[in-house]
């Protein structure tokens, strides 16, 4: 994270506006339109004040799309850390870390579409794409040990395995909706069960 998104982080907001709901409509903006097509007088807009007040929050757009996408990987990143620490083989840690990131996905949305959706246009974006791939490889890493250990198929590629596996969690982000009728943790079981276990019931 730049100096300047971690002077933001700590900077106080105006009176009157809270800092994460400013965060929120941005990401949410950006969702929306593009991060590209989107300006600061938008964001300023959707929430009812001058653009010159968005900078009592944050410094720039680019600090506001940083604060998010560290959001998401941080997210991430935490839960592959925990399955990591609290398994001992890679096939408990992979289940552990694929039910974990269903729940990020779900508890963070927003953020997590806004990840996927980054291009490397920009520094920040690509600096998280960076983050992303150093990320995919240690989850190919936990893929191919499980592949070992005879929890998956060696005839697939490792890191089609893993591509695949995320397909269906990031595909979460296309349908799914915090307020809709869909529970997370049953949602975070299901996926669990579907990837593993697969759709077709056994004898």
């Amino acid at each position: 994270m730049t100096a300047a998104a971690s002077t933001s982080r700590n900077r106080r907001g105006r009176p009157g506006y809270d800092r994460q709901q400013v965060l929120e409509a941005a990401v949410r903006i950006f969702n929306q339109q593009g991060y590209d097509a989107t300006s600061v007088s938008d964001i300023a807009a959707s929430l009812g004040f001058a653009k010159s007040a968005l900078y009592h929050h944050f410094e720039s757009k680019a600090s506001i799309l940083e604060l998010a996408l560290d959001d998401a990987l941080s997210g991430l990143e935490s839960a592959l850390d925990s399955a990591v620490r609290d398994n001992g083989s890679a096939s408990a840690q992979l289940r552990q870390f694929v039910h974990s990131a269903v729940g990020v996905l779900t508890a963070r949305l927003p953020q997590v579409m806004l990840l996927l959706r980054v291009r490397g246009n920009s520094e920040v974006e690509l600096a998280a794409l960076q983050r992303r791939r150093a990320f995919d490889q240690r989850v190919a890493m936990i893929v191919a040990a499980a592949q070992e250990e005879g929890m998956l198929r060696k005839e697939i590629d490792a890191s089609v395995a893993t591509r695949l596996i995320f397909g269906m969690i990031n595909s979460l982000v296309e349908w799914y909706r915090p307020d809709g009728p869909v529970d997370a943790a049953e949602l975070a079981d299901d996926v669990l069960l579907a990837t593993f276990d697969g759709l077709q019931t056994h004898p």
